[in-house]
């Protein structure tokens, strides 16, 4: 009944048709591609209930659009990057033409999705930043791990770290699976519970070759801001 719940706003959709929340430029403040300018096409509903969450506004409201109207949308704003998020993106089975019409138009096209729905029919030319749920997060048990043998060298893995258990569990999760021979890794802390400082170190503890990521959109503007 929670998941029907969820799925809620996308009960009755048309076939074509993309539950939208939002769409808007700005920098991209993730990532490998952090700090360069960005499309963010935002679609709504999410499976999943992470503890730590900050686009729960998505979760429920969106505006109904045509997958051309997306794709047009998209293009007009002019960027080269553009970021297809959500939410869970991969919920609204039309995301997938909309990511290779988009690359069709010389898009580098970036997918953020939890890591809790099979990536085998995403594009092989979209990089997939995919979000492994830790235990600290409440998800651990929703994580599809067959996605990790589907990495390729363009995608990233991400880790949101509630805590030094969580910053553990995926040091060892990096090696069980020789992530970083796979692709870029990146280990982010919940903002304003885990200090950045300290996961530095435990980075350069680790000697592994990891990259630490800031949310910079929240360090620019205020944290709660949204459309940034």
């Amino acid at each position: 009944m929670a998941l029907a719940r969820r799925l809620k706003p996308l009960e009755n959709k048309p076939a074509g048709v993309l539950v939208v929340h939002e769409i808007y430029r700005s920098l991209q403040g993730e990532s490998t591609y952090a700090g360069l300018p960005c499309v963010f096409v935002r679609l709504t509903a999410c499976q999943l209930r992470c503890v730590y969450c900050d686009t729960p506004h998505a979760f429920q409201h969106g505006e109904p659009l045509s997958l051309d109207d997306v794709v047009e949308q998209a293009l007009k704003l002019g960027d080269d990057l553009v970021e297809i998020t959500g939410g869970e993106p991969l919920l609204q089975d039309e995301v997938y033409p909309l990511m290779s019409r988009l690359a069709d138009h010389g898009r580098t096209v970036l997918l953020e999705t939890s890591g809790a729905v099979d990536t085998s029919l995403v594009d092989p030319r979209v990089r997939v930043i995919l979000d492994l749920k830790t235990p600290g997060s409440g998800e651990l048990a929703a994580n599809v791990w067959s996605n990790l043998n589907r990495l390729k060298p363009i995608d990233e893995v991400k880790f949101v770290l509630c805590s030094r258990d969580d910053f553990d569990w995926a040091v060892d999760v990096v090696h069980r699976h020789d992530l970083t021979r796979r692709c870029p890794v990146l280990f982010s802390a919940v903002f304003g519970q885990v200090n950045p400082t300290d996961l530095a170190a435990w980075i350069l503890e680790s000697r592994l070759p990891i990259r630490l990521q800031l949310q910079q959109h929240k360090i620019l503007w205020d944290p709660k801001a949204r459309g940034v």
